[in-house]
């Protein structure tokens, strides 16, 4: 395997915000990131974005969490900010409450002055550790991503878009988004395919939990090495992802 030492990668959270149905896969929030934007333009993704100041700023006065405390605060940013989404919080906002808080995100406001209740509003343990990736793609911004789950939380209301960055919130199992980029109906990038085919294995939210706290959260970083005579895109065997390798051709084209 080649040294996938990767320089001033840029950190990064995102949250498979997860609503379990009777007789049903799960169902998964995702946004559609808008054809204009740098990175993932025209992509289907989970709700996310970068680590800011503020989140570290925030992260220091939330008491018995552990280092990774900036990117559980940067994911509940981003669900609220993007799809109108309140995860990781003690109490859930109401409809009202959230609007005001996205409009006060998007006209600049730090996340900590927009809480009721500053850090402690957080209820931190409500996001589970899934995964993290950081893909080192040549001509390609590279993203250090933690990946959380988290439970839906009862009476949230409906997400909607951000219509800044996305241009699209919905709901869907994970089979269904694969399918529908397999049809070519959707772009999906080579982390959210393989962390799709993962999530579609599970029936629940707490099966989901179950396999994440099985298996180590350890940074992946896809390589290239040739495989039966074609050069493929791989990841590790031991992460708990049913899919370890694509060639490089379909991985590519998304």
């Amino acid at each position: 395997m080649a040294d996938h030492a990767i320089s001033d990668p840029i950190p990064a959270a995102t949250v498979v915000v997860m609503r379990d149905r009777k007789a049903a896969p799960p169902q998964l929030l995702f946004v559609e990131r808008a054809r204009a934007m740098a990175f993932a333009g025209g992509a289907i993704v989970f709700p996310g974005g970068r680590i800011d100041p503020g989140d570290h700023a925030l992260a220091a006065m939330v008491q018995g969490v552990g280092e990774d405390a900036p990117a559980r605060i940067a994911a509940i940013r981003e669900t609220i900010e993007e799809a109108g989404i309140a995860v990781g919080m003690r109490d859930v906002p109401r409809p009202a409450e959230i609007k005001r808080m996205r409009a006060a995100l998007h006209g600049g406001d730090a996340f900590g002055s927009v809480l009721d209740g500053g850090a402690r509003a957080f209820d931190m343990n409500a996001l589970v550790p899934f995964a993290r990736w950081c893909p080192n793609m040549a001509h390609a911004r590279i993203f250090d991503t933690r990946f959380y789950l988290a439970r839906l939380p009862d009476d949230a209301p409906e997400p909607e878009v951000d219509e800044t960055e996305n241009v699209r919130a919905f709901w869907a199992s994970a089979q269904e988004v694969l399918a529908a980029a397999d049809r070519g109906d959707a772009h999906i990038i080579f982390p959210t395919r393989r962390n799709l085919e993962r999530l579609a294995m599970f029936a629940s939210f707490a099966d989901a939990v179950a396999d994440a706290r099985a298996h180590e959260i350890r940074t992946i970083t896809p390589w290239i090495e040739e495989r039966g005579g074609e050069r493929h895109l791989c990841i590790p065997d031991d992460l708990g992802y049913p899919t370890i390798s694509e060639p490089v051709s379909s991985a590519f084209r998304g």
